[in-house]
């Protein structure tokens, strides 16, 4: 049996009805930039995430750009960023004009180590940029406490944990403020690009709100030189529809994460590791192993996709050459053991058992 690793249009078709009429409200009202769809989408994610304000925008990494510019972060400040992450929590640190200061994982959960962050801070650290990585939330109450003892701002990059919770509270209200994602992959995707920046701080919010919109409050006046980055009104609708069926689809994702995890014990693989504070959303399933390119060659064979998250680390690539003889061995390590295994709300059972048989078999059913 075949197992993609994911299959959108497969599981976008299990709502197809509510697309299809998201997109018939949006042609109907002819209004396609910043309308009533985002304003209500806004009000109806900012509750979700519990939060008093949610500003839509673009995509992810502006959410993030534009926060620290709404905090006043660039030339000469740094931001404390995870060494294991997606590039655009780094590339929004430096589009600031900000300096990205890596700090290495909790080799368990992959998130950004707390003691590691307050070894990190220099008097030129303004902000703190944990990632809730694969759907789980970094350990905020330390992060936190370390920010409020040096005066730091905490900016959540909640692009893969919509939906995800930490001590009973949802990622996206744990900091001072968080960007998020909706690229059509995660937990909540769009169908295309699109962000949002969540905040309790109304200043904030109507900062971004202003940058967002060319610096602009009232048409053809600007009061700083900001960005065109703007939620439309059709991905807005679409989220709408998707944020009906979210928490659902998280505990599917859910049921699939622990099928995997009681089917996958004992073998010579690191599995996820879940602190009893966390609620993850599973945005990913990710296991380690040197062996990873093997297994990955075994499974590809076999028809289950897979997909390294992520092979370089920002401080190898070529666009961060000042990095690369930074030790971080262990953002190094991850990006040469991490495989990512298919997970879906769409997952049937069957399905996952045949990962778990492949994966089974390419270890011979080792028990450690």
């Amino acid at each position: 049996m075949a197992v993609s690793f994911l299959n959108l249009g497969r599981l976008n078709g299990e709502i197809r009805p509510a697309l299809d009429a998201a997109y018939q409200r949006v042609m109907a009202s002819g209004w396609y930039i910043t309308g009533p769809e985002v304003e209500a989408f806004e009000a109806e994610f900012a509750r979700h995430s519990g939060v008093a304000h949610c500003v839509g925008v673009g995509n992810g990494l502006d959410a993030l750009v534009l926060l620290l510019r709404a905090y006043g972060i660039g030339p000469g400040d740094e931001v404390l960023v995870p060494s294991n992450t997606f590039i655009a929590t780094w590339l929004a640190v430096s589009q600031c004009g900000a300096t990205p200061v890596p700090v290495e994982p909790d080799p368990a959960t992959h998130n950004i180590d707390p003691a590691r962050a307050e070894a990190a801070v220099t008097p030129r650290t303004r902000a703190i940029m944990p990632v809730h990585l694969y759907g789980q939330t970094a350990d905020m109450d330390p992060l936190m406490q370390l920010a409020k003892r040096r005066n730091l701002v905490v900016i959540e990059d909640a692009a893969q944990s919509q939906g995800a919770e930490y001590k009973g509270r949802r990622a996206g209200g744990l900091g001072h403020a968080a960007g998020t994602s909706f690229y059509p992959g995660k937990n909540l995707g769009a169908l295309g690009d699109a962000g949002a920046v969540l905040t309790n701080d109304a200043a904030i919010a109507d900062k971004v709100r202003t940058l967002r919109n060319y610096g602009s409050k009232v048409k053809y006046e600007h009061l700083e030189a900001g960005y065109n980055s703007r939620l439309d009104e059709l991905q807005a609708a679409f989220l709408r529809a998707k944020l009906a069926v979210l928490d659902d689809w998280n505990v599917r994702r859910r049921a699939v994460a622990k099928q995997y995890s009681e089917g996958l014990r004992g073998l010579p693989l690191q599995l996820p590791a879940v602190p009893e504070w966390a609620v993850p959303v599973w945005h990913l399933y990710v296991v380690a192993t040197p062996q990873r390119d093997a297994l990955r060659r075994f499974l590809e064979e076999r028809g289950i996709g897979t997909v390294i998250h992520y092979p370089k680390p920002p401080h190898l690539q070529d666009c961060y050459p000042a990095y690369k003889d930074h030790d971080l061995p262990l953002a190094t390590r991850l990006a040469g053991e991490v495989v990512s295994l298919p997970i879906s709300p769409d997952m049937t059972q069957a399905e996952v058992a045949e990962v778990i048989a492949a994966v089974r078999a390419f270890f011979g059913g080792a028990q450690r």
